[in-house]
Formats: C-alpha cells, sequence, structure tokens
C-alpha cells in the first residue's frame, strides 16, 4: 500500500508543471479598463514561452496604497522579478525600492518612465507619453481643432496628465482638462455638461478607450461637431473609426509590455544579466480610417 501511494505521488509530482521562474505583474486599474487585459495576455504567453509562471494583480480599488501594498506582498515572496507600472512614484516609489532593495529585479511598463530609473528599476517599458499626445496635438491642430478639451479617467495617473499636456502642446494652447473618473455614466454626464457649457470647444482628446467610446455617446448626444481623438484600442474604438465618429487613436501596442518584460527578466535571470541598452518604447502609432480595419481583429485581443 505504501509502494502504490509513493508511485501515486511520484506520478501526480510529473503531471504538475514545474517553473523554473516566477514572475509577479501588478498594474494600477479598476478592473474597468479593457486596456490592462491584453497586457496580461501578453504576459502570460511569454510566461508559456519560457516555460515560467506569471502571476497578475492588481488593486480593484485603483488606490495606490493598495497597489503598493501587493508590490511589498509580491516581494514578501521572493519571485524571480516584478513588472509594475508606475503611474504615482511617489506613492508607490518606496515599495519598489524596498523589492529592489531585497535582490529583487523589477521592470516598470507602461506608466513611468522618467521615474523608472530613479526607483531601481532595471528599465522601462512603454510609450513616450507627453511625445504621444504631442503627435496627437498636432495632428488635430492639421485637422482644424482650434480649442481642445482633454478628457483624463485617473487624475492620479501622471502618464495620463502627460497625454493632456503634449495634446495642448502640439494645439499650443493652453492645458484644459478635466477628470472624468472611470465610471463610463460618469465620463459621458461630464464629458456633455462640458460641451454644453463652453460651445466653443470643436477638440476632444480621450485618455483610454473606455473614455473614447463614452465620449463619442456624449458629443452625438448634445449634436456637438466635435473633432474626437484618442489612445488605445478596442473594438468599440475601431468601430468609431470606421463610421467616422472618431478620427484616430494612438496605439501604445500594450501586448509588448505585458510580454517583453518577462522575456527580458528571463535572459537578465538566465544569461548573467543580458538586457537591453535602453528603455523600450512601445509606441505611438496612429490608427486611423486608412488601417482600422486591418488592425480590427487584434483590437482588445493583441493590441
Amino acid at each position: 500500500m505504501k509502494k502504490t501511494l509513493l508511485a501515486a505521488t511520484a506520478l501526480a509530482a510529473l503531471a504538475m508543471p514545474a517553473f523554473a521562474e516566477r514572475y509577479v505583474m501588478i498594474t494600477h486599474t479598476q478592473g474597468t479598463d479593457p486596456f490592462w487585459p491584453v497586457v496580461e495576455k501578453g504576459g502570460k504567453d511569454a510566461a508559456a514561452a519560457v516555460g515560467a509562471e506569471l502571476e497578475y494583480n492588481y488593486d480593484a480599488s485603483g488606490d495606490m496604497a493598495g497597489m503598493a501594498k501587493l508590490i511589498e506582498a509580491a516581494a514578501a515572496t521572493q519571485p524571480d522579478g516584478i513588472i509594475v507600472s508606475l503611474p504615482d512614484a511617489d506613492a508607490l516609489g518606496g515599495a519598489i525600492k524596498g523589492a529592489v532593495d531585497a535582490g529583487i529585479p523589477v521592470i516598470t511598463i507602461n506608466s513611468g518612465l522618467e521615474a523608472s530609473k530613479e526607483v531601481g528599476a532595471l528599465m522601462h517599458i512603454g510609450q513616450p507619453e507627453k511625445l504621444a499626445g504631442t503627435a496627437a496635438g498636432e495632428r488635430a491642430k492639421a485637422e482644424g481643432v482650434s480649442k481642445g478639451l482633454c478628457l483624463n479617467q485617473e487624475a492620479y495617473n501622471t502618464a495620463l496628465a502627460d497625454r493632456c499636456q503634449g495634446y495642448f502642446d502640439g494645439l499650443g494652447q493652453e492645458l484644459n482638462m478635466i477628470d472624468v473618473s472611470n465610471d463610463v455614466a460618469q465620463i459621458k454626464t461630464r464629458t456633455a455638461a462640458a460641451l454644453q457649457a463652453d460651445e466653443s470647444i470643436d477638440g476632444l482628446l480621450a485618455t483610454g478607450p473606455h473614455v473614447c467610446e463614452a465620449a463619442a455617446e456624449a458629443v452625438a448626444e448634445v449634436g456637438a461637431d466635435v473633432h474626437l481623438s484618442c489612445f488605445d484600442m478596442s473594438p468599440g474604438v475601431i468601430n468609431l473609426i470606421n463610421d467616422g465618429a472618431v478620427q484616430y487613436t494612438i496605439d501604445q501596442q500594450q501586448r509588448l509590455q505585458g510580454y517583453l518584460p518577462v522575456i527580458f527578466l528571463h535572459l537578465y535571470n538566465t544569461n548573467a544579466g543580458m538586457l537591453p541598452g535602453a528603455n523600450v518604447p512601445s509606441g505611438p502609432g496612429f490608427v486611423d480610417a486608412s488601417n482600422a480595419s486591418s488592425v480590427s481583429e487584434q483590437a482588445g485581443v493583441n493590441r
């Protein structure tokens, strides 16, 4: 009987996946943004490719203190690496530095390019946000926008503030930004109210795909003639571009933000510190009526 149990235990052990490495990815979100499942998918695809385990976590409240606690909890388990977005370096920097001091390699993604090195990360993978916003603003100006408004769903997020500031730098105007929250109903209500309060606004920048979709509804409801441009993709955003309701969106190829850090940490851990010599910009790129159909099947899946 004892031999039978030992044999069964051995077979069960063989049947279970043996992960050589374990990585933890922690991002900021309230669970309502369609952007992050693509990042998570990229990370898990990369982990499968190198035979590693990936844990993905976020604080459902979107609270930075909660996110910092997730980073601290992850570091306490001594993973082979941590991948973390950095929307608020003041709130998250201490937890990230603590992980680095504990000997855990960290790569930042998405938000926090300017603060990544300061908090001790090996590198950053993401879009230069202000540059992307400036490109959006310059194009909006060329397409006739005379007065803009930026819709920011995360007031604490420095990356989104950079998108808005860049947009107005590109327009050659003073920053005009409102907090619309992450709640779709509030986004629609606050956007409609802003357009009704100032009928001279003829350009909107939505800093997220769900914001873009809700803003398009608000524009239609108010009956305004507004140039709407956005950040990131979803099937809904692609449909709006094809319908002419959105002029373009900025694609930051977020799958790369999930996929590449797992690959890079794997190489770092197994090849004596092998690492790219610089940060990796994952964007920006324009998606508009000329190419929306060609990427439509990837929207919300790999891009």
